[in-house]
């Protein structure tokens, strides 16, 4: 089922570094880190960009919902927000009926909708489905799954013309997703592909790091950097455990294995368990990139 035309929210040109992140998940811990290193960095919250399902796996949903709203920067729905919003009895994460991940969101779920206030529910419908910006001459949209739909998984190892098929959607020349949880950059020509990770939950790479994404203007284009973010995850695991949440969870948290790697491509569970790095990538404007 493809979505009807997306509620865009233009923000501008940016003439400086820009954080984006997604995946909060509920995980007060890693979002109190992430605001900090968004401090230290220079980062205001106007030029910090959220990418949707600020709830999810952890224990804190409507304190990790409070403290997007109240930090006032831009914000798009996710598959979460928009289900709660309507009141929705499951989370809308797109998992196969049946599968483990499907049962687990299920738990989850039921834990985090009553504990929403309506005002925050009422805001979480009101979040654009995308935003859009430019920096550097390049046009960038900021969806949460992909343009076609806000809950499609798009792991990064699949075929090129999935993602192709996607960016012949949307005319900007930078997509930046979230949803998946994994981060990862592809160039297609001219045009780039960016998933920040989740900030809430680890990419299965055997720590318990998590992440987000910096982009930064310079002469001939944009700076993409994948960040990796070190919190207090043992205090996020003990809350977790403490609520009773899915034990699966608190595990992955940790630096285990994420939960149902059945679901993944087969590239990411040939990889599962190993330490990711990335190396800053340079995206230039069309001009210089034709």
């Amino acid at each position: 089922m493809t979505d009807p035309l997306p509620v865009t929210q233009d923000l501008g040109a940016f003439d400086e570094p820009v954080l984006i992140f997604g995946g909060v998940y509920s995980n007060l811990e890693a979002f109190e880190a992430l605001i900090a290193a968004a401090n230290a960095a220079g980062i205001a919250p106007q030029r910090m960009i959220h990418s949707g399902d600020i709830i999810a796996y952890g224990a804190d949903p409507a304190d990790c919902a409070a403290t997007l709203r109240d930090l006032g920067c831009p914000a798009i729905q996710g598959n979460v927000e928009a289900q709660i919003a309507a009141g929705a009895m499951d989370c809308g994460c797109g998992f196969d009926e049946g599968s483990s991940c499907d049962a687990l969101s299920a738990r989850w779920y039921m834990y985090a909708q009553p504990k929403v206030p309506q005002d925050l529910a009422v805001w979480m419908g009101a979040l654009p489905d995308h935003i859009r910006f430019s920096m550097a001459g390049i046009d960038v949209r900021v969806v949460h799954g992909a343009p076609s739909r806000v809950n499609r998984f798009l792991y990064g190892p699949e075929a090129s013309s999935d993602f192709e098929e996607e960016l012949a959607l949307a005319p900007e020349q930078l997509i930046v997703g979230g949803h998946c949880g994994f981060p990862f950059y592809h160039r297609f020509g001219a045009r780039g592909w960016l998933n920040t990770g989740a900030v809430g939950i680890t990419a299965d790479d055997g720590t318990p790091r998590t992440w987000y994404a910096t982009l930064t203007p310079v002469t001939d284009g944009i700076d993409i950097a994948i960040r990796a973010l070190d919190y207090n995850h043992g205090t996020a695991v003990a809350k977790l455990r403490d609520a009773d949440l899915p034990e699966p969870y608190a595990v992955a948290l940790e630096g285990g294995p994420l939960p149902n790697r059945d679901t993944l491509p087969d590239a990411l569970r040939a990889r599962a368990g190993k330490p990711l790095n990335f190396t800053v990538e340079t995206l230039p404007a069309k001009a210089q990139a034709a």
